[in-house]
């Protein structure tokens, strides 16, 4: 049987897995899910459709699921899912979907989510992300796995950021980050690439190297943006992570690519 503190109020409909263990002066809606294991600390809310994975664990005065901060919202039976193994620190806010955005807001597994980190409407969070204190995410947002964004980071509606990208503290982003990218400013730019991260997560030398080349024949002078990337391709292609670059740049997006500071962005 679920554990329930006696301080704690869950709603008849809510569906609890057999080991979810609900602390003292929490408060679970009733079309909440929570898989096996999920353990909410002490003071946690969550209401809405909203779905947690297995063996998540949320900490005091997370506030999880509420109807979205956007003026359009007009009460749709919108979804907020929430995968395994992420933790949930304090006072993070996350906000369901919208009819204008897919109806659901998507977190995946192995995340962590500092304290009062905030992820809006029709977000799209990858696996192993990492948030720290204070990142923010407008609505529409991707942030593809293993990304992370620094504390006090802000991150413009619509943005894209790729995998293995690196947010830096207090940067606000209004452009898409290529993966492997790595940028900071309060307008932020592209500041190089994310080698750390690869190093730490197994990347060959030889790909991350191929990576670098492709990097700065991207990102340097010689005509426009657009014959950069497809001379790239040609020239590069068949390195994963370049692959990766390409693939993220060539996709539909409303935003621009973030550049260097000073590059030609035609």
């Amino acid at each position: 049987m679920p554990q329930i503190h006696p301080t704690a109020i869950v709603a008849p409909g809510a569906t609890l897995a057999d080991s979810v263990v609900i602390g003292p002066y929490c408060v679970v809606g009733e079309n909440v899910i929570l898989g096996a294991g999920v353990t909410l600390k002490s003071h946690v809310v969550i209401d809405g459709r909203t779905t947690i994975g297995e063996k998540t664990r949320l900490f005091p005065f997370a506030s999880i699921g509420f109807e979205p901060q956007d003026l359009k919202y007009r009460g749709e039976e919108s979804t907020l899912v929430i995968g395994r193994n992420n933790t949930i620190r304090e006072y993070v806010t996350m906000n369901p979907g919208t009819s204008g955005g897919g109806m659901i807001t998507r977190v995946g597994d192995d995340c962590l989510f500092m304290i009062g980190v905030h992820i809006a409407h029709d977000c799209q969070i990858g696996d192993h992300v990492v948030m720290a204190n204070n990142a923010t995410l407008a609505g529409h947002v991707v942030v593809e796995d293993h990304a992370v964004l620094g504390g006090l980071s802000a991150v413009h509606q619509f943005v894209r950021i790729g995998r293995y990208a690196m947010i830096g503290g207090m940067s606000g982003v209004e452009r898409d980050v290529i993966p492997y990218g790595q940028v900071i400013g309060d307008r932020a730019r592209l500041n190089g690439l994310n080698i750390i991260g690869m190093q730490r997560n197994g990347f060959s030398r030889e790909d991350i190297q191929g990576l670098r080349s492709a990097y700065q024949f991207l990102f340097s002078n010689g005509g426009t943006f657009n014959d950069r990337v497809n001379e790239a391709a040609a020239r590069f292609g068949g390195i994963p992570p370049v692959d990766d670059i390409i693939a993220f740049i060539r996709a539909d997006s409303s935003r621009a690519i973030c550049q260097p500071k000073g590059a030609n962005d035609g």
